[in-house]
C-alpha cells in the first residue's frame, strides 16, 4: 500500500511518499513562504525523484486540522484536486495525532503543541500502546496554562513537541509540576512521513471519505470571522 502524505497545516510544508514498510520520500521546509508557492513543487520534485506515478497511490493523507486557516485551505484544496483527479480516497489525519505519532514507542504522555495567537494553542493529548496512537485528550483550543493543569492533574511525566511549545516554553516550564522534556528537533515539528504512516493505518480502518466529502477541522473562528461577530455585537448594542 502507498499514499501520498500532505501537511500544511501550519508554518511548516511537507509532503512524502509512504509505504506499508518505508517512507520513500519526504520533503519538509520549515520557512516563511506560503505554501500556495511551496507545497506543490515539493510533491512534483519527490514524485520525479523516486520515479512515482501518483496514479498509484492508495490514498491520500491530508492533515484534516487544527492549524493555520490559509494553511489547512491550501492543503484541502491540493488534496481535494488530486483527489477528484485521480479518482482517489482522502485520509484525514487530525492535524495533533499527526505531529504526536513522530514519537511513535515512548511510554511518556505526549503533548503537541500548536501556536494559536491570543495566549493560546491547538493541543491534546496522547500516549501509545505499540504502534497505535491513544487518545487521552481530544484536540482543542485553550489557554496554555489550562492544559498545564490539566497534565499536572494526570500526575504522568511527559514530553511537548511543535511550534507551541517553543513559543510557550516559558509558560511551560513556569507550571509544569511533572516531569517534563521537548521532543527532540528532528522530531519537534509536522513530518509527512508520521501523517503517511498514520494514515495508512486509519485506512486499513475504513476510517477515510471521498475527496468531496472532505472538508477541514478549524475549531474556532478565523481572525476574519471573529472581528465580524464583534462587529456586529457592538452594532447591537
Amino acid at each position: 500500500m502507498k499514499v501520498l502524505a500532505i501537511d500544511s497545516s501550519g508554518l511548516v510544508a511537507t509532503v512524502g511518499i509512504v509505504t506499508e514498510e518505508v517512507v520513500l520520500a519526504e520533503y519538509t521546509v520549515n520557512f516563511k513562504k506560503t505554501h500556495s508557492q511551496t507545497l506543490l513543487p515539493m510533491m512534483n520534485e519527490i514524485v520525479e525523484m523516486v520515479d512515482f506515478d501518483l496514479k498509484d497511490a492508495d490514498g491520500i493523507a491530508i492533515t484534516s486540522g487544527p492549524g493555520s486557516f490559509t494553511g489547512l485551505r491550501i492543503g484541502a484544496a491540493t488534496a481535494k484536486g488530486l483527489g477528484l483527479a485521480l479518482n482517489k480516497p482522502i485520509i484525514p489525519v487530525p492535524t495533533l495525532e499527526g505531529l504526536a505519532y513522530n514519537l511513535c514507542g515512548t511510554n511518556q504522555l505526549v503533548c503537541p503543541m500548536m501556536d494559536a495567537r491570543r495566549n493560546q494553542v491547538y493541543t491534546a493529548l496522547y500516549d501509545f500502546v505499540g504502534q497505535d496512537i491513544n487518545i487521552i485528550e481530544n484536540q482543542k483550543a485553550v489557554p496554555v496554562e489550562e492544559m498545564m493543569d490539566q497534565i499536572n492533574d494526570l500526575g504522568r511525566e511527559v514530553i511537548f513537541l511543535g511550534d507551541g511549545s517553543s513559543a510557550y516554553s516559558e509558560i511551560i516550564h513556569k507550571n509544569t509540576k511533572v516531569k517534563f522534556s521537548f521532543a527532540p528537533l528532528h522530531l519537534n515539528r509536522h513530518r509527512a512521513g508520521s501523517v503517511g504512516a498514520l494514515g495508512i493505518q486509519y485506512y486499513k480502518e475504513n476510517k477515510f471519505v471521498t475527496a468531496s466529502e472532505f472538508a477541514p477541522i478549524y475549531l474556532r473562528l478565523s481572525q476574519a470571522e471573529r472581528e465580524r461577530a464583534e462587529r456586529e455585537l457592538g452594532n447591537r448594542n
